[in-house]
């Protein structure tokens, strides 16, 4: 097992968050990196003992790596607010990432330069080693399991992305243009880099449903599973969900004088398709419809070669 804390604002919501993630045992919200011994949450807010509103994290890193625990720790903070996550303000909301093994700096120190290319601002993160760590009044452990509606500056929504994370984004990198040019097909580079859509009834998956799972062309990073495939009539492969609601992001499309939601994969930014609410209600109600350009499909009896083997139990 490994440990570390995480602060990321009011450490009610940070600790549902982390205490979702697959792989991760135990939390327990407390006091971190101040200036005094046992502060009680009257100090650390009113009297300024210079403590963060931490988490501390006993995690499996063979399930869920430091580098892919980071990765999900961002997506529930703004990285680059200082002292101030959602309506809370103050030092005691900063966020920091406090190691307490060494061997883990180099890593916390990687993934935050890649984390900060994504900003023009400077990352508000800052990384120290944990000095000391003092656990908070019973009254806010596990606060928000012993008060649903209690006050969450993080999405609920957030929650179950937390949950459902399996894919680490480390493990693909977006390609070149260039290189995404030399070894797609005209369509597909067409359709993963300019939008396009390619024709329904006439595309490689529509009306295929082997086991298997389809990944992003660009990157090989997994999106759909064949479990979750069904008919629907459109022309298109059409999904119910993803195999990880982290592997796709969505934005708002106004083309072609209509308002639709677009689908893009997470590692290669690749244009996928779009989400409609039109799906089978059973599964959730939604139809992810993709384009086969955007995917590469891979057989269920060749994933343990291609490096999905933990994937496999998905494919029915």
């Amino acid at each position: 097992m490994s440990e570390i804390y995480l602060a990321g604002g009011c450490f009610w919501g940070v600790e549902k968050y982390i205490a979702s993630i697959r792989g991760v045992r135990t939390t327990q919200v407390g006091y971190a990196n101040g200036k005094t011994a046992n502060p009680t949450y009257e100090d650390v807010c009113q009297r300024g003992s210079g403590h963060a509103e931490t988490v501390y994290v006993d995690y499996d890193p063979e399930i869920v790596p430091l580098e892919f625990l980071l990765e999900l720790y961002y997506q529930a903070i703004d990285p680059v607010s200082l002292n101030r996550q959602g309506g809370d303000k103050g030092t005691q909301y900063r966020t920091g990432i406090y190691y307490a093994d060494m061997n883990d700096l180099p890593v916390i120190e990687r993934s935050l330069a890649k984390l900060q290319k994504n900003y023009d601002k400077p990352v508000a993160i800052e990384i120290k080693a944990i000095e000391n760590f003092c656990p908070a009044e019973a009254y806010h452990q596990k606060y928000l399991d012993k008060n649903p509606d209690g006050y969450c500056h993080i999405g609920r929504d957030q929650f179950t992305k937390a949950a459902g994370a399996i894919i680490n984004p480390a493990d693909y990198q977006a390609s070149d243009p260039g290189r995404l040019r030399q070894t797609l097909t005209g369509t597909q580079y067409e359709v993963t880099q300019n939008n396009a859509t390619e024709p329904p009834f006439h595309n490689a998956f529509w009306d295929i449903f082997r086991p298997g799972i389809y990944v992003d062309i660009t990157t090989g990073e997994p999106l759909f599973a064949s479990s979750d495939k069904f008919e629907s009539g459109c022309g298109w492969p059409s999904f119910t969900r993803p195999i990880d609601p982290n592997v796709v992001s969505e934005k708002t499309d106004t083309s072609h004088s209509m308002l639709r939601t677009e689908v893009r994969s997470r590692a290669g930014d690749a244009h996928l398709g779009h989400v409609f609410a039109d799906g089978p209600r059973e599964s959730g109600g939604l139809r992810y419809c993709i384009n086969s350009a955007s995917l590469r499909f891979v057989p269920k009896e060749d994933m343990e070669r291609e490096g999905y083997g933990n994937l496999i139990g998905l494919v029915k």
